[in-house]
Parts: structure tokens; sequence; C-alpha cells
């Protein structure tokens, strides 16, 4: 039987979102906490040489794309998300393309319409836009001479005198792939995590990629690094032990709870702030979820309005007993201990980039990480995205970072 982490291809719905690997304790329940902690096992297994296996590399692309055949006529298309609206937005002429979208998205998808059918593309798959016309760059970063492309947040730069360069700078598009559906119509489709590019015609116009690491041979975890992993493993089982199955089954289903949970967590991350206490940040929870339902009353004009909004507070706040208070807060500390395992896991990962990744300050440039990488779980056909979010999503939000969007080129 294939591992975790071995199952390269991942049944699922619809890929639109994927949660954080410490997140699984606030949305999956009890169920979610054990696959989040055998995930980070199976992932320090692989990393010590105990099995083969690939993992996915999240790039940081935009826009989405979807392309193929349209089960229901045969034809080519390319596509936003609107594909799985329940009147599917498909485009298979410029026109179509035209009269819905403009500028930069335009260019990209009339782009995409030209180039992509030399790719033979069987069935739906779905990627991520990494660069189109007029968005390769050449520019020096600490002295040496890159190509570049910024879609998003990261900057990717390959040395100007290498092959992948010379390819990035003939081609017209370059597209990350990472998800394949099969079906008789948009509407019942499925997906399956990963595409198989080696399936896919060459075509010097497009710059194809996909999003799966194989070769992990130069990634070997030291023995410090492994016995780090497994401390943090160690008490994240021990607090798992302790926190009630009771409390996890009631954020399961209170997913309204759990959102408002997660919310007030990336407060800090916006912020690029660790949380240190669990018992203090439980308490700050209650207060920020009043003071956000109370807010949201003093904007109502009417009596029944504001009565509607404290009646909202007081059933999210009736959660707050005592055995759910210092579940919370166990839940808050094992999200730490998951948190710990997985920045060891991801950093030995980055080590075996082959495109270096930079964020633009307003300083100039400077090293980051990849976005992440995904843990498929081939029992639940769920994925779990393991991110740094104090290195990626601070820069994400930070407004002292450039995004791509920000360009000229891109307005």
């Amino acid at each position: 039987m294939k591992s975790f982490l071995q199952q390269e291809i991942l049944s699922e719905e619809k890929n639109t979102h994927m949660t954080h690997i410490e997140d699984s304790v606030l949305y999956g329940g009890v169920d979610g906490t054990r696959q989040a902690i055998n995930a980070l096992r199976e992932l320090r297994d692989m990393l010590q040489g105990k099995h083969s296996g690939s993992v996915s590399v999240k790039w940081d692309g935009a826009p989405a794309i979807f392309a193929g055949t349209d089960p229901s006529d045969g034809k080519f298309f390319v596509a936003k998300k609107g594909i799985f609206n329940k009147n599917p937005k498909v485009y298979k002429t410029k026109a179509d393309v035209d009269a819905d979208t403009s500028g930069d998205l335009n260019t990209k998808m009339n782009a995409a319409l030209n180039e992509l059918p030399a790719l033979g593309i069987k069935g739906v798959i779905q990627g991520d836009f990494l660069f189109g016309p007029g968005d390769v760059a050449k520019e020096k970063i600490g002295g040496e001479s890159f190509i570049t492309f910024h879609p998003n947040t990261i900057v990717y730069a390959i040395p100007t005198n290498t092959q992948a360069a010379k390819d990035v700078k003939s081609a017209k598009i370059g597209i990350v792939w990472h998800t394949s559906y099969s079906g008789t119509s948009f509407e019942n489709m499925k997906a399956s995590y990963g595409v198989n590019v080696a399936g896919l015609r060459t075509s010097r116009k497009v710059w194809s990629q996909d999003a799966m690491l194989r070769d992990i041979t130069n990634a070997t975890m030291t023995s410090a690094q492994t016995k780090a992993v497994d401390s943090h493993l160690s008490n994240a089982g021990k607090i798992f032990r302790k926190i009630a199955g009771s409390t996890l089954r009631q954020l399961e289903n209170n997913q309204q709870l759990a959102q408002l949970i997660e919310q007030f967590n990336n407060t800090f991350v916006r912020k690029g702030e660790i949380i240190r206490d669990s018992r203090r940040h439980v308490v700050a929870l209650q207060k920020w979820i009043q003071t956000k339902y109370k807010t949201e009353a003093s904007k109502r004009k009417s009596d029944a309005g504001k009565a509607a909004q404290f009646k909202k507070m007081n059933e999210v706040m009736s959660f707050f007993s005592k055995q759910n208070t210092a579940s919370l807060v166990a839940m808050f500390d094992l999200q730490k201990e998951i948190v710990n395992a997985k920045l060891i896991l991801t950093g030995k990962l980055d080590e075996l980039g082959t495109i270096g990744t930079f964020v633009k300050t307003n300083k100039g440039y400077k090293v980051t990480g990849a976005e992440g990488y995904v843990a498929i779980d081939k029992l639940t056909g769920g994925a779990l995205k393991l991110v740094d979010r104090m290195e990626f999503s601070y820069n994400n939000f930070s407004p002292n970072v450039l995004k791509g969007w920000d360009q000229p080129s891109r307005n």
C-alpha cells in the first residue's frame, strides 16, 4: 500500500481551496487533526530516506487557468474559475475572451487560447499563470544576471546562462499545472491532484511545468533536524490526547466559528507576530469576537437589527464553556507544535529549489522560500498546505513588498 505522500494523484472535488495543515485542527475535527500529524510524520520519514515519494510544490502563480476539451462539444477552451458556475463560463474564441475580460487578464487568456492547443491537452487541467506576454524581464540581483517573472508575491529568477532561461525567453506564456479533471460535464467533474506534463506535447511558445517535487535525494534531514521534528510531533501527540473530542467535533460542525478563529489568528500573521501564550490568546479571541459583533450592532439603525447581532454574538460565545476553553488552549498549543515541525520540513524542501525565489521590497530584492508545499492524502481525498505563514503570508500582506500586479505593465 502506498504511503500518504507516495500518492501523487489525489481524487477530490473541485480544487478551489486547500486548508493550511495547522488549520485542519480547527476545521477537520478528530480525523483532520490526526491526518495533519500523520502527514508530517510521512514527510519526515520521506526526508529520512525511509521511503520514496513525491510532494507538490505551491507556485505563486496568478491567475488560475483551466484548459482542455469541453466534454459537451469536444471543442478546446480556456477558462477562469467560472468554469464551475451553474452556467459554466468558458472561452472558445477571441470574441468570448474579449467580451468577458480586459487588461492583463485579457492578454493572458487570449495568449492561452492561441498557444495551449499545441500541447494536445486531454480532458481538463488546471494551473496558474507564471508569466504572459511582456512579463519576463532581465534583472541583476546580488550582482548576478537573471531572467525573472513576477506573477504574484514571489519573484522567480533563473540564471541567464542556463537552458531554462533560454526556454523562458522564447515562450509567450508560462504555466504550472497542478490538477486534472475528468467527467462528462463541468458540473460533475472530479479533480485529481497532479498533472503529468510528460503526456503533453511541447511547444517553444509555452513554458509548461508540473507542480510535483520528485527528487528528494539531496534533502535528507540531519539527525539533529530529525530529532527536533520528532520532539514536536511527540508533543503534538501528547497534546492531542488532552483535547476533548467533543470540542473538536463542535468546531468541525460550526465552520463559522472555526473561520472566526482563523481570521483572528490571521491578524497576527499579517503583523508577523507569533502566538506565544495560548491561554491569553483564547482570552483575546473572546474579546475580539465580542467587539466584532458589537461593532456590527452599532452600524444597525433599528433595535431589531442591533438585537440580531447580539443574538449572533451570544450564540457564538456559548461555545466557550470551561471544557471547550481549556481544549481550545490545548488546540493552539497543538497548532504551534505542528507549525514548528512543518517549518523544519519545508525549510529542508526549500533546499531542492532549482529556480531562485525572491521578494521585491522597497530596499531591493530579498531571498525567500517557495510559497509552500502540498501534502496529499490518498485516504480522504484531501490536500493540506504547508506554508511558512510568518514568511510568505506576511510578505503577501506587507505593503513593503511589491506585488506582481503592482507593476505598470500589469495595470
